[in-house]
């Protein structure tokens, strides 16, 4: 079963993300559909998507690193510089971090990300993109 996190823009609103994952990882049932997540606005949505996030995230899913220095090491950057950009997107629900020792061991917990925001040409059609991992 393909896991997949449903991303829109418009007004921020990732409440309810936080909680249906707690549900999830605890094993509780939740109610049916996806994850979403709401990004304000385009220019955040850049921000978060950018090639050195999607860099990590192809990482941590093809590697499964142990923790940020190994992450670090993989993607050949400065072990606070992926620190700073995992933190952004744990901040977004898109990393989650297991203990590991002393360590935080990044995860990706879902497969895939659908994407959807307004296009620029037509405001009444939406334009979709997908990442698969």
């Amino acid at each position: 079963m393909t896991r997949t996190l449903h991303v829109q823009i418009k007004s921020a609103d990732r409440s309810g993300l936080e909680e249906r994952l707690e549900a999830i990882d605890a094993g509780n049932d939740v109610e049916p559909g996806e994850p979403t997540l709401s990004i304000e606005d385009l220019k955040t949505f850049g921000r978060v998507f950018r090639s050195t996030n999607l860099e990590l995230l192809e990482a941590i899913v093809a590697h499964e690193p142990e923790g940020i220095r190994e992450l670090a090491r993989l993607v050949d950057r400065d072990p606070p510089e992926v620190l700073n950009n995992v933190n952004e997107l744990a901040d977004y629900g898109l990393v989650e971090f297991e203990e590991n020792g002393s360590a935080k061991r990044p995860v990706v917990w879902y497969d895939e990300i659908d994407a959807e925001f307004p296009s620029r040409r037509r405001r009444d059609e939406n334009a979709e993109y997908k990442i698969e991992f």
